[in-house]
């Protein structure tokens, strides 16, 4: 967060949100940071010396300082891309992954808030069967690619047995 925070911050002055949105774009919205996570960054970045934060026009505005300027010219190497997933396609499928378990959640807590008895039991059965499927996904060996995708799509096109 520190990273992306300042060098956003290098290119121009920023409003918190404004620093939400610009990560999740740069990040190809595999980064969506919560407002929980950036403005107690720049908080700790104010009280380092490296941002100042003003009031501008009912919002309060984040600029570099000379020495957050400073900062982030000596440790450019040390920060690199920020916004770039490390670790490429892995790490884009662990991105993923918990954007469907986010999704699965609410979907089961719409059931839990608004099914029927049998909605609900229906739905335990189902996580329950789904839970001990991803261990046996865990269990398998693992790809020899980093690319998820390729190894799903081999699979599916590969013979099957009868």
């Amino acid at each position: 967060m520190r990273g992306a925070v300042l060098t956003l911050l290098a290119e121009q002055p920023m409003h918190g949100y404004q620093i939400i949105q610009e990560i999740a774009e740069r990040s190809g919205g595999l980064w969506q940071p919560s407002a929980g996570a950036v403005y107690p960054a720049l908080s700790l970045l104010e009280d380092e010396g490296l941002v100042t934060i003003t009031a501008e026009g009912g919002r309060k505005l984040a600029r570099l300082t000379e020495a957050g300027t400073a900062h982030v010219a000596e440790r450019a190497e040390e920060i690199g891309d920020p916004f770039t997933p490390m670790g490429g396609p892995g790490r884009r499928a662990g991105f993923a992954l918990r954007e469907k378990v986010r999704e699965v959640g609410g979907a089961a807590m719409q059931i839990a808030r608004n099914g029927s008895e049998a909605q609900s039991r229906a739905a335990v059965e189902l996580l329950e069967r789904t839970r001990q499927e991803l261990y046996l996904v865990l269990a398998q060996p693992a790809a020899p690619t980093t690319d998820a995708h390729a190894d799903a799509d081999a699979d599916a096109d590969a013979p099957t047995e009868a």
